[in-house]
């Protein structure tokens, strides 16, 4: 019966996440019931997604940048573009992980989309923001190496 019920779990991911991406009726200023919860949770996590994949295209570009420019000093110091993209496959098999094992607070319950997409959107803006920091480099960094108001 669990095998049965995970499989059923399993198929139903694709159309669930369909389904909450169709509805554009919900207010999620004011979302009522769990459904629209979920709903908004999703359309948060997209939100967040569609700005992450643009600040990594930047980030990209400014590895890219840097690699040319370490190059000119030296070969041996090239790699800021591996590093970036080494370390944005591992943070993505992070939140998706770590956002399933939230889900599991409520298994098989409405409140499973919920809890998955809140945690997704949350992490998403949080890799955005490290994302833009990494950018800006040592420019916001005070001479004690801390953040300058």
């Amino acid at each position: 019966m669990l095998k049965l019920l995970a499989a059923a779990a399993i198929v139903g991911l694709p159309l669930a996440s369909h389904a909450l991406a169709q509805d554009p009726d919900v207010d999620c200023s004011d979302p009522v019931t769990q459904t629209d919860m979920n709903i908004c949770a999703y359309q948060d996590w997209q939100a967040a997604d569609k700005e992450l994949n643009a600040v990594y295209k930047q980030a990209v570009a400014y590895a890219k940048d840097e690699d040319t420019q370490l190059a000119d000093i030296d070969k041996n110091l090239v790699g800021a573009l591996d590093a970036l993209k080494k370390a944005q496959r591992a943070w993505v098999d992070y939140r998706d992980g770590h956002c399933d094992g939230m889900g599991f607070q409520a298994r098989g319950g409405s409140m499973e989309p919920l809890l998955v997409g809140s945690c997704l959107a949350d992490l998403t803006r949080q890799r955005t923001r490290e994302l833009k920091e990494l950018m800006t480099g040592l420019e916001d960094q005070g001479e004690d190496g801390g953040e300058q108001k």
